[in-house]
């Protein structure tokens, strides 16, 4: 069950390197506000949040009784 937990937190890095990666961060910069925020630092904030909460919820998950 380790590996499957692990496998899930390298999945979850890659997406995540994706969303923070150069192509998708020079689409988001532009000079428009977002709830009073530039968009690439909403951006950025948001995605960051996400993943904060996606790992919390994959290292809580708790090892199921076969």
């Amino acid at each position: 069950m380790a590996d499957d937990k692990s496998a899930k937190l390298l999945l979850t890095f890659f997406v995540f390197l994706l969303l923070l990666n150069y192509p998708l961060l020079t689409i988001m910069d532009k000079t428009e506000l977002w709830f009073g925020f530039p968009a690439l630092y909403f951006y950025m904030f948001l995605v960051w949040g996400i993943m904060i909460f996606v790992i919390a919820r994959i290292m809580r998950q708790r090892k199921k009784k076969s």
